[in-house]
């Protein structure tokens, strides 16, 4: 495993063919967040690469997979493809009255669904959630401007991942969100849908993380599962085989320049971001962006998930820039979870929420600077 590299200390740290037990590995990969922080006050600014919008793609996990299927919806004219793991249906936990009530009072309806209805099947008598119910809101929503057209999704490539053993998003809200997708009208044979694997809450490897039923910091398990290539396969299509530790750099950036003029979007300072040498040196990459889970940020797991995924390893080698934006913790946001009960904006879902607003300025930075292929 590598770490992460701040581009004003010029520092590389490595755990590459270190010894270590789970709990050791992911430790090591804190200990390489926190010597990072102390490594210099200031973070780079996120690079201008040349990258191309058209084919971006989107993961998360949890709320982070909530996020991705937020983003992918907000912005599917650009996106071609998601990854939900443990994580249910587009605008899930929205109240019926958000449009109606006034005040904070929705933010807590949201919640209370979004606990009982979109992570557990504790609903059920309710119908909730209702993957149908949910493809006429966001057509809706593309109707009145809000979101990109539903037309622009259903060419897309979906890939979803339950665990067995995932206690915290159950897999029957998984399944929801695969009825969900098909009631916009995604292909099946579009979909994959991964269901068989004993795990826990978490992103899935190989070789490292905790024991594969596991759930709990740094919500990564080893279930000698490579999810990150099979879910940029699935994506992406057929891919290169992976890197290795030898040439990896992540860099620390500055997200505040992207958060200029949003209130309430609960983003972190620092982002990563990795750019594979191929991408530094010619415009053209695809990007994809990887939405880490509640309790999964650097603040709080240090890079276990950025490094511990592996998804750099096959951006590496198939030309694919590979960004990672960070939520901070707050009184109201403890666990520093995305936004997908509305505690950012009202508009959480659609392409004026801030965090979608955010994440789409970082992804524009990372087009300019080159004309892309």
């Amino acid at each position: 495993m590598t770490g992460v590299s701040d581009g004003r200390c010029a520092t590389r740290l490595s755990m590459a063919g270190l010894p270590l037990t789970r709990p050791l590995r992911w430790a090591a990969g804190l200990l390489v967040g926190v010597l990072l922080a102390a490594c210099g006050a200031e973070s780079d600014a996120l690079p201008e690469v040349g990258a191309r919008l058209d084919e971006t793609t989107v993961s998360g996990i949890s709320s982070g997979a909530y996020m991705a299927g937020q983003f992918q919806m907000a912005h599917a004219s650009i996106v071609v493809g998601a990854g939900i793991i443990a994580g249910g249906p587009y605008g899930c936990a929205e109240s019926l009255f958000a449009d109606v009530m006034p005040g904070p009072g929705t933010v807590f309806l949201n919640a209370s669904k979004a606990i009982n209805g979109c992570m557990r099947d504790g609903l059920r008598i309710l119908d909730i959630p209702n993957p149908e119910n949910l493809a006429r809101r966001a057509q809706s929503l593309a109707e009145n401007g809000r979101i990109d057209p539903v037309a622009e999704v259903r060419d897309d490539r979906v890939y979803l991942f339950s665990g067995t053993r995932d206690s915290v998003v159950v897999p029957s809200i998984v399944a929801a969100a695969e009825a969900y997708y098909l009631a916009l009208g995604v292909r099946a044979e579009a979909i994959s849908h991964v269901s068989e694997l004993p795990a826990g809450h978490g992103f899935v490897t190989t070789d490292f993380g905790e024991a594969c039923a596991y759930t709990g910091a740094p919500y990564v398990v080893d279930c000698d599962y490579d999810m990150a290539a099979a879910m940029l396969g699935h994506l992406l299509g057929p891919l290169e085989p992976p890197g290795t530790a030898k040439n990896a750099e992540f860099r620390v950036f500055d997200q505040r320049p992207f958060t200029r003029g949003l209130t309430g979007h609960g983003l972190a300072s620092e982002g990563v971001v990795y750019v594979p040498g191929s991408c530094r040196a010619a415009p053209g990459c695809r990007v994809h962006i990887a939405f880490h889970g509640c309790a999964q940020s650097r603040e709080m797991v240090g890079d276990a998930f950025v490094a511990g995924s592996g998804l750099w390893k096959w951006a590496d080698t198939n030309r694919l820039v590979v960004l990672f934006p960070q939520v901070g913790t707050s009184p109201l946001n403890p666990q520093g979870c995305w936004d997908w009960w509305g505690y950012s904006s009202r508009a959480y879902l659609t392409q004026a929420a801030p965090q979608i607003t955010a994440v789409r300025r970082m992804l524009d930075r990372l087009a300019g600077g080159r004309e892309a292929s």
